[in-house]
């Protein structure tokens, strides 16, 4: 138990900063979009490109599993449990972004008024003489925390795997 890190240790703080941090500019950002604007509203902000969206998901991943906020909620949780440590700033970066964004979007889908996701960033590609566009699911910041936080987890184990296997050159 020497090992043991206190609750308010610094790690924990930075990570507990960076998820207020993200969870906030979430929550800003749905509650303008959901102030300006109508649900189904498009914003064209560059053409062929980019538009501010007003859309409701009540699912996971592009809609997924709609309608099943708590089992959602549940295996968020259970998969955001520590399965490394945080002792390094790259793992504290990552598990401040995850935690944020999941609160962020778990903060939406347990509002009476929401009961879904705001998502409001739609990007996609207007292709030449073609009405039909190359189109991505419209996401949020907190989305966009997730992924990244993710990512990080990702390179993090990537770069220690690679570091703890020894080199052997020839046979």
């Amino acid at each position: 138990m020497a090992d043991a890190q206190p609750v308010f240790s610094k790690s924990t703080r930075r990570i507990a900063v960076l998820a207020v941090c993200i969870f906030a500019l979430d929550q800003f950002t749905k509650w303008l979009v959901l102030r300006l604007t109508e649900e189904g509203d498009e914003i064209v902000i560059i053409p062929g490109f980019f538009n501010l969206a007003h859309r409701a998901n009540t699912g996971a991943a592009w809609s997924l599993f709609t309608g099943n906020n708590a089992i959602l909620a549940g295996v968020a949780l259970f998969l955001a449990r520590d399965h490394f440590h945080a002792r390094r700033l790259t793992g504290q970066l990552a598990l401040g972004l995850i935690f944020g964004g999941i609160l962020g979007n778990l903060t939406d889908r347990l509002l009476p008024h929401r009961h879904a996701v705001v998502d409001f960033l739609h990007f996609y590609l207007q292709r030449r003489g073609s009405y039909v566009p190359l189109d991505f699911p419209a996401f949020n910041v907190a989305d966009s925390a997730i992924c990244t936080g993710v990512a990080l987890i990702f390179l993090i184990n990537w770069k220690n795997e690679s570091a703890s296997q020894p080199v052997t050159i020839g046979k």
